[in-house]
């Protein structure tokens, strides 16, 4: 394995920013991660963030950058605008758009967007987990990728057909902190646990009634009024109740029935995804979603040939 370091990768989210200095072989030698995400580049600056980046990195000169996330957004650094599925994940990659007058080669890849009036829906970020998913061999995948706004998204033998959206981790956070939950949940919502028993029974009743949670919040709070539920079971309830109602979802309309899933995921969320995958009765492929965005971002850069023959 190669030592020198040929390309910058950075995941530019919202609130964060990942950076690696990755080899030939996609490997990264050194990690930079910190709080300067989109909210504050937008006051602060892109190339600032960027530059002191690269020196906590120690980035050799004119190392080449590529990036994925809000950096190309509308209100980011230079719009990179959508590619409308269906797309093959190749051709996404090499939309990437490069930064001007910058003092070396910085490009961004684009997200994605599906147009159809019934359920328009669009992505930044996350078409290049896909890519480093390895999702191009022939055949159907639905691909799971939970987070703040969970993306589930159909691929078939390498091109992304469709996808949708479920806002759980947002609606978890505005339920537990600024509804009548909160009173049950309590000021800091406990961490969830998936061996929590009152975890997998909300999965169990939220995956028999289809995805129709929202007759069952007001339990929560009764719960605690009548049975005694302990914040650390409401916050489990209402986890519970969440993601196995986007499952039941996800399943009816992605046809999951005897299918498998592609999880694309890391820490806490992996563990409590793929535990109601395991309720749900669905055979499960994880991807380590760091590892993804790291080897999806190297596989753009050899695709916009900022790099030669890298294949992580």
């Amino acid at each position: 394995m190669s030592t020198s370091p040929v390309i910058v990768a950075i995941d530019w989210g919202t609130t964060r920013m990942r950076a690696w200095l990755l080899d030939t072989e996609g490997a990264a030698l050194a990690e930079n991660r910190s709080d300067e995400g989109l909210t504050t580049a937008q006051t602060v600056g892109f190339e600032p963030i960027l530059e002191r980046c690269l020196a906590a990195l120690r980035a050799p000169d004119g190392l080449p950058v590529i990036i994925c996330g809000m950096a190309g957004a509308r209100q980011g650094w230079i719009e990179a605008p959508y590619v409308d599925v269906p797309s093959s994940i190749t051709a996404i990659l090499r939309g990437a758009v490069r930064v001007p007058h910058a003092g070396r080669d910085i490009r961004i890849v684009p997200g994605l967007a599906q147009r159809s009036t019934d359920a328009p829906d669009v992505m930044r970020g996350e078409e290049t987990q896909l890519a480093g998913s390895r999702l191009e061999d022939a055949g159907r995948h639905v691909v799971c990728m939970p987070g703040t706004h969970s993306k589930w998204v159909v691929v078939d033998s390498g091109v992304v057909e469709t996808f949708r959206t479920w806002p759980t981790g947002e609606l978890f956070a505005l339920l537990s902190s600024h509804s009548i939950l909160r009173h049950s949940i309590g000021e800091q919502p406990s961490p969830v646990r998936a061996e929590n028993p009152v975890f997998a029974r909300a999965c169990e009743i939220a995956l028999a009634e289809g995805g129709d949670f929202a007759s069952r919040l007001f339990s929560i709070r009764a719960g605690s009024l009548l049975h005694g539920l302990t914040p650390e079971g409401a916050a489990a309830m209402l986890s519970g109740l969440m993601i196995g109602s986007e499952v039941a979802s996800a399943r009816r309309q992605f046809l999951l029935a005897d299918r498998s899933v592609t999880l694309v995921a890391s820490g806490t969320l992996a563990t409590l995804y793929r535990h109601v995958f395991k309720i749900a009765g669905l055979e499960v492929r994880d991807i380590d979603a760091d590892a993804a965005v790291r080897i999806g971002l190297c596989e753009a850069a050899r695709q916009n040939e900022m790099i030669q023959g890298v294949r992580a």
